[in-house]
């Protein structure tokens, strides 16, 4: 996983526009802000927030809106090197389960950063989604 190895700077700048995004969320309900920010194989910087739902089935997830608007701008072939995930709580938040296998759909190598119980973590999304899978 050494190509995947990320900078300090490429890991300040995944923060910051998690947290950036996290300001824009729409979370009436759950009063509950997420953000999240992924970097594509080319360097590119995405970002998504939580959008909630009267109905919560059609809520979604930060980690989802960022990888949705990646593929707008950029196409099914995307590929993600890393994505990102903070809360407003300043509180140990990891992907759901949902989100876990919408990341590994664009790279089983992805490296995920979230808050842990003690600080941030980084692991592979293999190790989050050890049975991950793609039909293709």
């Amino acid at each position: 996983m050494s190509n995947n190895t990320l900078s300090q700077k490429q890991r300040q700048r995944l923060l910051e526009s998690a947290r950036a995004a996290m300001r824009q969320a729409y979370a009436p309900y759950s009063n509950f802000k997420v953000g999240a920010a992924l970097l594509t194989s080319e360097g590119q910087i995405f970002s998504g927030c939580n959008v909630e739902n009267a109905s919560y089935g059609l809520t979604n997830c930060a980690e989802r809106t960022a990888i949705f608007s990646a593929v707008a701008h950029n196409g099914p072939g995307l590929t993600i090197r890393a994505i990102t995930v903070v809360n407003d709580r300043e509180m140990p938040c990891s992907p759901c389960g949902a989100c876990r296998q919408v990341i590994y759909q664009f790279g089983s190598e992805v490296t995920v950063i979230f808050l842990g119980a003690n600080g941030f973590k980084e692991l592979p999304i293999s190790e989050l989604l050890p049975e991950g899978f793609r039909l293709q």
